[in-house]
């Protein structure tokens, strides 16, 4: 395991971040309402593997269903760069960063990454969607 920190930001750069992530373990998709409007690519972590460096001021925080999850997003550029909940089928305690967000890994480095498919639309999280559901995902 070959965890590093990486830096994150929103578009205009007022929501910055830090997190403690492994690559190699890879990223995630997921076909819930919000996952699929929003095209998330993330990665789960603990809770302290994720340091928010500046823009708490300047999230708005939205959340829907069964408010497990926080997606709060900037309210300047509109740009969702992490979500946290407590989600206990999952692990509990979780924060999610979007992937694309990250300022320090090349493209390459993202292409390269393993990809999991969670079928979050059902809430039956180790199970994927089909593949023509992945395919607009």
């Amino acid at each position: 395991m070959a965890t590093k920190t990486y830096s994150g930001s929103c578009h205009c750069g007022k929501v910055r971040f830090e997190a403690d992530l492994d690559l190699d373990a890879g990223g995630g998709r997921c076909n819930c309402s919000i996952c699929r409007k929003t095209r998330n690519w993330s990665a789960s972590l603990k809770p302290e593997a994720f340091r928010l460096l500046s823009g708490e001021d300047e999230v708005i925080d939205y959340q829907f269903g069964t408010e497990s999850v926080h997606w709060p997003f900037c309210r300047t550029c509109g740009v969702r760069t992490y979500g946290h909940g407590d989600i206990p089928e999952i692990g509990g305690r979780f924060y999610s960063v979007r992937l694309n967000c990250l300022d320090d890994v090349s493209a390459e480095a993202l292409a390269a990454m393993p990809l999991r498919w969670s079928n979050g639309r059902d809430n039956d999280w180790f199970n994927e969607p089909d593949e023509s559901e992945k395919r607009w995902l």
